[in-house]
């Protein structure tokens, strides 16, 4: 395969520090392949001194299948791994670790399943919680942040300190070790042994890494040790595509290794051989309003082709059906399913989508998990109250829900395997202020029992007090209420779509039922189907024909995206999205989602309108003023004379970008 210019002078560079800055689409992996090619046969380096590291397994795998395809496997002693692998395979050596001191993922949720248990903790969703703690004991263990000025997100700061201590004991306890230990580990093992250091960097004498914006402190402070003295460090990522902030990824590591490394070269892969024109056009704009990134310039190989559509739906049913309907016509056309992909910022939405799929039999598979919005612990909840209003009278359902709210009701007055309200009385004798509690909670549920599901959920959130009690719980949780009312909403509107129970629980055991048997179908790795999946599991992926749905703003941007660097991660996350676009970009926004008004994302404004084209005499149209021509930029704000209304309006340029209230006349 033919080698640009800038891909050649990456491939040749000798000795000493390179960044290779690596846009979407540019040919990294063939950079990465024949540079190993060009150092064994052109510069006499001995395979077994060149290390490839990538942050997958799979991409590591990729990476060494490519380059013995390349060469006709002639040098078989490269290594290529992750920085787990790599890092373990150091200590091996050191400590005589092997396989079984790794703990496994479903030992590590055994583990803390244990300490919640142990330590008293009251938790909702003990997979979710356990999912969150386990990502805060990885960074502070990735950061090597101080414990003790250490403050929690998912619990009180006491909690956690004891909750990271068991199981730091558990580990120890069972002579395990975890991912995050394996780095730490790596890092004191090589700052306290200089001859073990020594050996590694003579056995690694030349160091390339894929994905460099990804890096996190602890690999680059082992990575920087073992690069020494030679510093032979070649780096291929782009600052455009860092996405990974809440795994601990340092993006700012990259942009300031020409700090740590003065000497450092440095090439730009800016030709995208994936995306059509218009859609690397658009992706362009949208990433220039980030500060914080290397100044590039990506074009596409070929500026022909490369459609972008965006519509605006009145709700999400209009948008859900529409993206259905396209995908059916371009399959109609002769495009295969699996050259088709749904992009969604997080993997809650898509359950309205999936149902559709499902009722219009398009085949489809899932790259993340898509959590059953039925098996939560707030859709259980309601349920519980449905089924108690069916005449149901199992203890479970009753301890479920007898305080949600808070009604104060003993769990001693419902002992037997079957209650009822004449026991729950019984119990409470002459109490008349809890024998109202329970005559409210019988009242209550015998509305509930004639009415539609729709209505049921509604009553039960308002009539009944539970959203009070979601909000209440939320705050003592020191966790966003809009988050869990969310789910509420989507039960709520899931509801909309049945005239009975019985025929909505059937509806919830075959949607159970079709996420699993899409879960089996996701490991085969075959067939002819669509994929859905969120924009953060798409990178390095590419589809003929995307959708992006939801571009509303508080979905993307993310509504917890208040500070500056994490706007810019969200604008970096979408373009990640769109340049996963070969052909056909299609953008879809909802004007309404639960009731309440959405805006469009502020993303699709800078898309549409490049800075760079907004100078003094440029004629511009505002969706108010009319046609009018720029008269100055300056500041962050835009001077334009509107002919039409002879007047000259001074305004926020950012503002007049994100709302698309300005477009360029001759686009308008």
């Amino acid at each position: 395969m033919e080698v640009n210019q800038q891909q050649l002078a990456a491939i040749r560079h000798d000795t000493g520090p390179m960044i290779v800055l690596a846009g979407p689409g540019s040919g990294k992996t063939l950079v990465i392949t024949r540079r190993v090619q060009h150092l064994i046969e052109e510069y006499g380096a001995s395979p077994s001194n060149i290390l490839v590291i990538t942050f997958t397994k799979a991409a590591a795998e990729e990476m060494k299948e490519r380059f013995h395809k390349l060469t006709g496997q002639q040098h078989p002693g490269v290594s290529f791994g992750t920085f787990h692998s790599v890092f373990f395979t150091i200590l091996k050596f050191a400590y005589g670790f092997n396989a079984s001191n790794i703990i496994r993922e479903e030992q590590r949720y055994a583990f803390m399943k244990e300490v919640i248990y142990k330590l008293s903790l009251e938790v909702e969703d003990e997979k979710e919680f356990s999912e969150e703690i386990l990502s805060e004991i990885s960074l502070v263990k990735g950061e090597r942040l101080d414990l003790e000025h250490y403050y929690s997100i998912n619990c009180s700061e006491d909690n956690f300190k004891k909750i990271y201590r068991a199981y730091e004991n558990k580990l120890a306890d069972s002579h395990l070790i975890d991912f995050d230990d394996m780095l730490v580990l790596c890092l004191e093992l090589l700052s306290e042994r200089p001859d073990i250091l020594s050996l590694w960097q003579n056995k690694f004498k030349y160091i390339l890494i894929d994905e460099f914006q990804d890096i996190n402190k602890i690999q680059y402070d082992v990575i920087r040790l073992l690069a020494k003295p030679l510093n032979n460090l070649f780096i291929v990522g782009d600052d455009d595509q860092a996405i990974y902030r809440f795994r601990g990824a340092k993006p700012e590591i990259m942009l300031h290794f020409k700090d740590d490394y003065p000497d450092s070269k440095r090439v730009e892969l800016t030709n995208n051989y994936r995306c059509g024109g218009k859609i690397m056009q658009c992706a362009s704009a949208l990433i220039k309003n980030n500060a914080r990134r290397y100044e590039k310039a990506m074009r596409a190989a070929s500026k022909e082709g490369g459609e972008v559509a965006i519509r605006s739906f009145d709700n999400m049913k209009e948008q859900n059906l529409s993206v259905v309907g396209e995908i059916l016509q371009y399959n109609k056309k002769g495009i295969d399913f699996s050259k088709i992909a749904v992009l969604f910022r997080t993997n809650i939405q898509p359950r309205a989508l999936v149902e559709k799929m499902m009722e219009y039999n398009i085949p489809f598979q899932m790259k993340d998990r898509i959590p059953n919005l039925y098996e939560h612990w707030i859709s259980q909840d309601i349920i519980a109250y449905i089924r108690l209003a069916a005449g149901e009278k199992e203890r479970r359902f009753f301890l479920q829900v007898a305080n949600r709210p808070n009604r104060y009701l003993n769990r001693e007055a419902m002992k037997e395997a079957q209650i009822d309200f004449l026991a729950l009385r019984k119990f409470y004798g002459d109490r008349d202020w809890m024998l109202d509690r329970i005559d409210k909670l019988e009242y209550d549920l015998n509305l509930i029992k004639n009415m539609n599901p729709y209505g049921a959920v509604t009553y039960i959130r308002r009539g009944v007090g539970y959203e009070g009690f979601i909000e209440e719980y939320a705050r003592i949780r020191n966790l966003k209420a809009e988050e869990l009312i969310e789910v509420l909403d989507e039960l709520t509107e899931s509801a909309r779509n049945y005239e009975s129970f019985a025929a909505w629980f059937l509806h919830m055991e075959e949607y159970k039922e079709e996420l699993k048997r899409k879960t089996r179908e996701a490991k085969e790795k075959n067939g002819d189907r669509v994929t859905l999946a969120t924009m953060h599991s798409s990178k390095g992926l590419e589809y003929q024909v995307v959708f992006i749905v939801d571009a509303n703003e508080g979905i993307t941007p993310y509504r917890k995206a208040v500070l500056e660097a994490d706007l810019e991660e969200e604008r970096r996350l979408f373009y990640v999205a769109v340049t996963r676009a070969k052909e056909y970009l299609h953008i879809y926004s909802s004007k309404e989602r639960y009731n309440k008004e959405l805006a469009l994302s502020r993303f699709v404004g800078e898309m549409l309108i490049d800075r760079d084209t907004l100078t003094p005499g440029t004629l511009v149209e505002h969706k108010t003023y009319g046609k009018g021509m720029i008269k100055t930029i300056q500041d962050g704000k835009i001077t334009i004379y509107f002919e039409e209304k002879a007047v000259y309006k001074t305004m926020n340029l950012d503002y007049c970008i994100q709302n698309r209230l300005l477009a360029l006349f001759q686009n308008a």
